[in-house]
């Protein structure tokens, strides 16, 4: 019997490009990253392109990609405590 589409396994949540505009950034790097947690999607903006992980307070891999200059989002299905990785950066968001 096949697998339909309702039932296969969910895919990895994926990065969006976003407008800046309305973002008030709750973190600040000199290094070039901004970060911002609302409506359970975390929010990046780089200023030079970025190896980005974001991680379960586990260790699960939930997303992991390299974005290039610009603001994007990730919606985060599931509350809770996760660590994210920019670069050499690393930061805890809670969603």
């Amino acid at each position: 019997m096949a697998m339909s589409a309702a039932t296969a396994m969910p895919a990895s949540p994926a990065w969006e490009t976003v407008s800046a505009a309305s973002l008030q950034p709750e973190q600040a790097d000199g290094d070039a990253i901004d970060v911002n947690v609302q409506d359970r999607h975390i929010y990046i903006t780089v200023r030079r392109p970025q190896q980005v992980s974001v991680l379960s307070i586990l260790g699960q891999m939930i997303s992991q990609t390299t974005l290039q200059p610009g603001t994007y989002r990730l919606r985060i299905a599931s509350r809770g405590i996760y660590i994210l990785k920019i670069g050499t950066t690393t930061r805890r968001v809670t969603v």
